[in-house]
């Protein structure tokens, strides 16, 4: 368990949140992180070394760096952490991704533990288990999870819980075939293995529906509604449970 956040994560992350995108997208200007970093000095009762701008700072990553300084660790992620959602509120820039996902799993203890999700944890954990022989599945559900836990990347939160349901579905039926092309072996399977007919029609209408929420979701909307986020996790997690159970039943 880390003590504190590295002088080497928050060098990072003050490096790439002020950096701008090759695209010409914008990382922090000098006055933004000035202002925003006093403005969480202001809450938390902090002095910061740069209170104004411009000041005598060499560049304004150094002048991020020697702000977040003198937060605590928790204040610091908190800070970076919605940081990090103004620079890329759309959960693009693969740095600002990678910085977010360090963030969450390597100083976790930080978090504000009121913010985490209040989900099916036995639901949860059991999938896990399920999903024990099926480790390239069981990596992305347990990036969806990480990231819902910690309310970033919504997006990409849907988009690994897709991919970990489909990469199952390969795995199962011994083929290479999208989520969507995947519905008609669904009833199948269902039906091979001892299921009943309307459960199997009830798996490919919900997969179907399924599918199409996600795609719209993740491909063509960035306006995810939070509060589906937690329903749709809970149902990937019974699709994907149940279907691995039915794996191991002989086929009939």
């Amino acid at each position: 368990m880390a003590e504190k956040i590295t002088m080497a994560y928050l060098q990072h992350a003050a490096k790439v949140l002020t950096t701008a995108r090759q695209d010409g997208g914008g990382g922090l200007s000098g006055n933004q992180a000035v202002e925003l970093t006093v403005a969480y000095a202001y809450d938390f009762g902090v002095d910061v070394k740069f209170a104004r701008y411009p000041n005598e700072a060499p560049n304004k990553r150094t002048m991020l760096l020697d702000n977040l300084a003198a937060f605590e660790p928790k204040q610091q992620y908190q800070i970076v952490r919605e940081l990090c959602d103004r620079v890329d509120p759309l959960g693009e820039q693969p740095e600002i991704i990678q910085l977010k996902t360090k963030l969450f799993t390597e100083f976790a203890e930080f978090a504000d533990q009121d913010q985490m999700t209040d989900m099916h944890r036995t639901l949860l954990v059991e999938t896990r288990h399920w999903l024990a022989d099926h480790p390239e599945s069981q990596k992305l559900f347990n990036e969806a999870l990480q990231k819902h836990d910690h309310g970033v990347f919504r997006r990409n939160t849907l988009d690994d819980l897709r991919l970990a349901l489909e990469l199952l579905l390969r795995s199962l039926f011994g083929n290479g075939k999208s989520l969507e092309n995947q519905i008609p072996a669904i009833g199948a399977f269902v039906q091979d293995r001892g299921g009943s007919s309307e459960l199997a029609n009830m798996f490919q209408k919900l997969v179907d529906y399924f599918s199409k929420y996600q795609n719209t979701y993740v491909k063509h909307d960035d306006a995810v509604i939070v509060g589906e986020v937690e329903f749709v996790f809970e149902l990937a997690s019974s699709f994907m449970k149940h279907l691995i159970r039915l794996s191991k039943s002989a086929v009939v």
